[in-house]
């Protein structure tokens, strides 16, 4: 099985790596387990880099932007991803894909085919990891977490013609330093992701407990397929 994990471990009682392991065991040496590595604090379109520069002076926002650090997909932790990503993207043999904004991480046997194409304008799309993860039929597993966070959906957004919108990051330089890359992308919003996966067709997950918590497992290709039908008819 190819896994894609979301996962919040507060609360549970387990330890991220403690779980990075047993998952793989579990998986066996012809499975990979993979998990969003995403980065938000490199881009000043970000809302979160919004967030941190208001109430700042033209001047303080200034010299905040110089200061920010440029991706680096050997280095830069991932953010708001949770312990496990964490783990899974420093493990031994683990491989990151390149997009300075919507990395993947993953360990197993389809870890550098799956993650190998990331073109910066597709975040989440047809080109990027998540849409080899699509076509390898992959099944997401999440762990005390519910569907606002659920990555799946995103490919969906692609596939009903959601708005483009121009995004900006500071990347390191291949021969040293930091340079600013601009591009253009679909407009990712997952303010409906709740909604979507509350109608999430019955029938098409398997519940349990881990830690005590909600687990769901389900098939990303049925993920997608419900959100895509959903979009279509809900989205303006």
């Amino acid at each position: 099985m190819t896994l894609l994990v979301h996962a919040g471990l507060r609360g549970t009682g387990l330890g991220a790596e403690t779980l990075r392991d047993a998952l793989l065991d579990v998986l066996g040496e012809d499975g990979t387990l993979v998990v969003p590595a995403f980065t938000a604090g490199n881009s000043d379109t970000s809302a979160s880099y919004r967030a941190r520069v208001r109430g700042m002076t033209p001047e303080q926002s200034a010299a905040f932007r110089a200061e920010m650090p440029a991706f680096d997909a050997a280095t830069t932790r991932s953010q708001g991803m949770g312990r496990l990503a964490e783990s899974v993207r420093t493990a031994k043999g683990a491989v990151r894909s390149a997009h300075p904004q919507s990395s993947f991480a993953a360990v197993g046997r389809r870890a550098a085919e799956l993650l190998a194409v990331h073109p910066l304008t597709s975040h989440l799309g047809e080109n990027s990891p998540l849409g080899a993860l699509y076509r390898a039929g992959a099944q997401v597993l999440m762990i005390n977490v519910d569907f606002a966070v659920c990555t799946a959906f995103h490919l969906a957004e692609y596939r009903t013609g959601a708005p483009v919108r121009t995004y900006r990051c500071v990347v390191q330089r291949p021969g040293g330093g930091k340079e600013w890359t601009e591009y253009e992308d679909v407009e990712l919003d997952d303010s409906d992701f709740g909604a979507i996966g509350a109608a999430f067709t019955w029938g098409m997950e398997q519940k349990g407990q881990l830690g005590g918590r909600t687990a769901r497992l389900f098939s990303i290709k049925d993920a997608v397929g419900h959100a895509e039908s959903w979009m279509t008819e809900k989205r303006s």
